[in-house]
């Protein structure tokens, strides 16, 4: 037993209820439990409590064991003053504080403190992972929509902040994000600061010639510095001098990652292929405000680096031929990640509600994302349709599951109540 679990058993009423008495023996009825207070002082608020023949409009404080109402330091606390009630696991002593005391050692379910306890203890890849078949699809569904609500709020936190920095420029913030996307897991911020040093109005001016967006774009990652033999990698190289000295550039001392990746996806590739978006692209993040259809998002970064790099992976060394065309895969996590993200918050703030529909609707038409924690998902029968499923999934494994915080989850409450009725 642990105070969380007593505060949830308490929130839900979870034990027996009949013939309830304090330790004075008086009788009990609870009209009302109280609210939940994640704020200082007692744990449940406005409660309704009858004690004996007088009805108490107050406070609950809940604790495993009467003395730790002295241990926790509220004898003589006056955020105390209101409590009508003092609800513990065990008595373990007396308090002259005039409170009345109510234990509930015997009135709680050991099937629902045994299956806690194997909660708290399961080391297989979610808690309740074998016991999901028996939770209602109906749960399923709307806690996966509470997930994803979740975790594009989160998301909105940190685009709120790129916002402040750009001082709430759309178009410089999507630029810090695309450029982010682009980098992948290893290289993220490496290339988010190299975004930072070329603000899209020096892009917006050199957009035109793609050598010199490549040399901008290598240049401030540090891969201009080397001593080069072909001639594309010296006029980069002298095209980044020059701009560099035009522009006062300081390039990003930020090292880029090239080990444990597919040759395809090293940073140079993947910038040359940004450079090939600007390039392409005017007013980018306008366009995709527009967009009717995700089919028409995913042509917006439909691009392939430029001809030099169907033959190389890094510069100054020849490869076989393959165009670099940005993957199906690449774009997908684009607009999972990225495009629908900053959607959902300019609708917020532009107060767009059909936007934001649009952008979670788009969530369920994207594909569903594999990936070691989706593939254990579907080894556990938790089948997942949609991007808007494994963005839910993911969110929950990670900030529910991976804590135990079951005691917070729609699954695991869902799976808690039948031990109390079983």
């Amino acid at each position: 037993m642990n105070e969380h679990l007593l505060q949830y058993i308490w929130q839900h009423l979870y034990f027996n209820k009949e013939e309830l008495q304090t330790l004075q023996n008086e009788p009990v009825q609870i009209i009302y439990q109280g609210s939940r207070n994640s704020n200082q002082g007692p744990d449940f608020l406005e409660a309704k409590i009858t004690i004996g023949t007088v009805t108490w409009a107050g406070n609950v404080e809940l604790h495993i064991k009467t003395s730790d109402w002295i241990k926790h330091g509220h004898t003589g606390d006056a955020h105390y003053n209101n409590v009508v009630l003092h609800v513990v696991y065990e008595n373990d002593t007396t308090i002259n504080n005039n409170v009345p005391v109510l234990e509930l050692k015997n009135r709680i379910s050991n099937n629902l403190l045994g299956y806690y306890k194997q909660l708290m203890e399961q080391n297989s890849f979610v808690p309740c992972s074998k016991q999901l078949q028996h939770v209602n699809e109906l749960v399923w569904q709307s806690w996966k929509e509470r997930m994803l609500a979740d975790r594009l709020q989160q998301k909105s936190d940190r685009i709120q902040q790129l916002l402040q920095q750009t001082n709430r420029h759309w178009e410089e913030t999507f630029w810090l994000l695309l450029a982010r996307n682009f980098g992948g897991p290893l290289n993220a911020d490496a290339f988010e600061l190299i975004a930072q040093s070329l603000p899209v109005t020096l892009l917006a001016k050199r957009k035109n010639q793609i050598h010199q967006l490549e040399a901008l774009l290598l240049g401030q990652a540090g891969l201009l510095n080397g001593a080069f033999t072909e001639d594309y990698a010296i006029m980069l190289q002298k095209e980044y001098r020059f701009l560099q000295a035009k522009h006062k550039l300081q390039s990003v001392i930020r090292p880029l990652q090239f080990l444990r990746m597919r040759p395809s996806n090293f940073p140079t590739v993947r910038l040359a292929q940004l450079a090939m978006l600007i390039h392409q692209s005017s007013h980018l993040f306008s366009k995709v405000t527009e967009a009717k259809t995700v089919e028409q998002l995913r042509a917006m970064f439909d691009v392939t680096a430029n001809d030099y790099w169907h033959y190389h992976y890094v510069l100054n060394e020849a490869a076989s031929f393959r165009k670099k065309h940005v993957g199906e895969v690449m774009v997908t996590n684009l607009l999972i990640n990225t495009i629908i993200p900053l959607l959902f918050v300019y609708a917020q703030e532009q107060h767009n509600n059909p936007l934001k529909e649009k952008a979670v609707q788009w969530l369920q038409q994207l594909p569903k994302e594999k990936n070691s924690i989706t593939t254990k998902w579907e080894a556990v029968h938790v089948q997942h349709q949609s991007a808007f499923d494994s963005q839910a999934l993911l969110y929950l494994k990670k900030t529910y599951c991976d804590s135990r915080h079951c005691l917070q989850c729609a699954i695991g409450n869902s799976l808690l109540k039948k031990q109390v009725t079983s």
